[in-house]
């Protein structure tokens, strides 16, 4: 009995790997207009619960920032 429940589990889980596939309902791109005075660490404590490093680390990688100079105008995608 308890075999035949153990197979079962193990190919509804197969078929459920198989057949699963990400989700493109992430919704629209948030971006931010930098104003004069922003910094990465205030746009990622306004944008981002915790620690703003987090934040400040994600803000670079997703916009390809080489340094952390922002200009007013500028405009950053939130990941």
């Amino acid at each position: 009995m308890f075999g035949r429940i153990l197979i079962i589990v193990a190919v509804a889980l197969a078929l459920w790997l198989a057949f699963a596939h990400g989700s493109s309902g992430a919704g629209h791109r948030q971006t931010v207009v930098v104003r004069a005075g922003d910094t990465l660490w205030s746009i990622a404590t306004a944008h981002y619960a915790g620690d703003p490093r987090e934040g400040v680390w994600k803000l670079e990688q997703r916009n390809h920032l080489q340094g952390v100079t922002l200009s007013p105008g500028q405009r950053l995608v939130l990941p």
